[in-house]
C-alpha cells in the first residue's frame, strides 16, 4: 500500500546511547537485545529485553528502572518468561522466547505482551498477559486460521492500546504482524535475489490483524481468534526495500496512530554475502481508519552509525521495539528503545513536529 507525501514532520532524534548490554552472565552469552517497555501502574518503567543464551536460546528479561535525571538506569530482576511450552521448545539448539513488545490495553485493564515463540513449527506469535506488568500467563499461539490468511512462520507482534474498527466495521483489538516468506526462513541471504525480482507488495511486509473484542471480554483465550488480516505497508524504492517489519508498539497522537517501525535494505552486493542494513522509521495511522497509512518516513529516523550499531552478532542493526512516551519533557517526546547489531541495546529520544501541509486519505491496499 503507498501513503499520500501530503503531510510531512520535523523529527528531531537524539542518541542517549547503550542503556544495556550482555553482562556475562550465561543467559546473555548470545546478545541482549530488541527489548520491550511498559509502565507499571504506579508509573515504573520496566524492560523487557531478549536475553540469548548460547545455541540461540531466548528468554525474556524482567528489567526495572530507576530515574536518573531525565534518563534511566536499569538493574536485571530475572526472568519474564523462560521457555516451556511446547510451542517455545524444540530438541535442537535455537528456540525459545524472542522479542518481545508489550502493551497495556485499558479495555482489557491487562498488559499485553506479544513475542515470537520459537519453536517445533519455526517463529509463531505468542501472547501473554500480565495485571502487574511483572508476573505473566502465557496464553497461547494466534490462530491465523480463516479463509486466505496466511498460516506459518510469522514476526514482528505488536498490539495497539485501544480497540479499532477493523476493515469490516467490527469493534476489534488491533495487531502488527508480519508473514515471513517461506525462501527467506530457509535461508534468507541465499534468496535476496529472488527477494529483488519481486513486486514489492510480495516481500515481507506489515500486516495487521483484528480480533472482534467482545469475545475476548467473554474469555481472555477468544485473544489468540483472529478474525482478519490486511496488507499495511510494504517496501519501496525509497528506503527499506528488501523487506519491512513492525517495530514499537503504537500509541496515539493528534494525527493518529504513531509507531517507530524497521525496514532493510541491501548495501552491498560485491561481498560473497550481501551486505544488509537495519534502519528505523515512522508511520501513521489514520485513527478511525488505522489500516491506512497518512504518513511513513522518507528517510529513515535511525540508522546504524555508531560502533555498537555497526558491529555485533548481526552488523549494521538499529531495531527498535520499544517506546515510552515522555510528557514530562514535552507533548511530543518520545524515549524509544532498540537492539543494536543483535548484541546490546540502546535508547534515544524522538521529538516529532506539527505536521506541515494538508492531510488527504491514504490509499489503502485492497
Amino acid at each position: 500500500m503507498l501513503a499520500h507525501e501530503a503531510i510531512a514532520f520535523d523529527v528531531h532524534v537524539e542518541r542517549l546511547g547503550l542503556v544495556l548490554e550482555p553482562s556475562g552472565d550465561p543467559a546473555e552469552a548470545e546478545g541482549t537485545l530488541n527489548p520491550a517497555s511498559a509502565r507499571t501502574r504506579d508509573g515504573q518503567l520496566i524492560m523487557y529485553p531478549r536475553d540469548v543464551a548460547r545455541g540461540n536460546i531466548s528468554r525474556v528479561g524482567l528489567v526495572k528502572a530507576r530515574a536518573h535525571g531525565d534518563r534511566f538506569a536499569f538493574q536485571r530482576d530475572g526472568f519474564a518468561l523462560d521457555p516451556e511450552a511446547p510451542y517455545e521448545l524444540r530438541p535442537h539448539p535455537g528456540y525459545g522466547c524472542e522479542d518481545p513488545r508489550v502493551t497495556f490495553i485499558e479495555a482489557l485493564d491487562k498488559y499485553v505482551m506479544a513475542y515470537t515463540a520459537f519453536g517445533p513449527q519455526g517463529p509463531r506469535i505468542a501472547v501473554a498477559v500480565s495485571t502487574d506488568a511483572v508476573q505473566w500467563t502465557r496464553i497461547g499461539l494466534l490462530h491465523f486460521d480463516k479463509p486466505g490468511m496466511h498460516i506459518g512462520d510469522d514476526k514482528d507482534a505488536a498490539f495497539f492500546p485501544e480497540p479499532v474498527l477493523s476493515p469490516r466495521g467490527v469493534l476489534s483489538l488491533a495487531l502488527y504482524h508480519r508473514p515471513m516468506l517461506h525462501l527467506s526462513a530457509v535461508d534468507g541471504r541465499a534468496a535476496i535475489p529472488m527477494i529483488e525480482r519481486m513486486p514489492f507488495k510480495d516481500r515481507e511486509s506489515i500486516r495487521m490483524a483484528y480480533i472482534p473484542l467482545e469475545p475476548v471480554l467473554d474469555d481472555l483465550n477468544a485473544i489468540l481468534d483472529v478474525h482478519e488480516s490486511v496488507l499495511v505497508m510494504s517496501p519501496d524504492a525509497q528506503w527499506g526495500s528488501l523487506k519491512l517489519g513492525a517495530g514499537t508498539p503504537p500509541v496515539r497522537i493528534a494525527e493518529g496512530w504513531m509507531s517507530l517501525y524497521h525496514a532493510v535494505d541491501v548495501i552491498d552486493h560485491t561481498q560473497t554475502k550481501p551486505k544488509l542494513r537495519y534502519s528505523a522509521g515512522i508511520m501513521i495511522h489514520d485513527l478511525e481508519h488505522p489500516h491506512k497509512i497518512v504518513y511513513r518516513s522518507p528517510r529513515p529516523v535511525l540508522a546504524p552509525e555508531s560502533e555498537s550499531e555497526l558491529r555485533g552478532i548481526v552488523d549494521n542493526v538499529v531495531f527498535p521495539t520499544a517506546i515510552d512516551p515522555r510528557p514530562d519533557l514535552g507533548e511530543r517526546v518520545f524515549d524509544f528503545y532498540y537492539g543494536m547489531a543483535d548484541w546490546s541495546i540502546g535508547a534515544a529520544r524522538m521529538t516529532l513536529g506539527e505536521p506541515k501541509g494538508a492531510r488527504e486519505p491514504a490509499e489503502s491496499a485492497a
